[in-house]
């Protein structure tokens, strides 16, 4: 088993107890988003760094605030 800490920027993510190393390019989804593995770093025999980049997030709300500035004309 390995340690797997998953880190986004410089931002720690979640840590995972798992039998494999994810690879570089590797798609990997954490917390229900989407994301792809940019770099694998080794720190113990069993302990890796993997820093992940996630897709953006589109907040559907603001786009929707965007509308209240019309008014109806009745």
């Amino acid at each position: 088993m390995y340690a797997i800490h998953y880190y986004e920027n410089k931002t720690y993510v979640l840590t995972l107890a798992r039998g494999s190393v994810p690879s570089v390019g590797e798609e990997v989804k954490i917390k229900g988003r989407k994301g792809k593995v940019i770099s694998v770093l080794e720190i113990k025999e069993n302990v890796y760094h993997v820093f992940v980049e996630f897709e953006k997030i589109v907040d559907k709300s603001k786009s929707a605030a965007h509308d209240f500035g019309k008014r109806k004309r009745r």
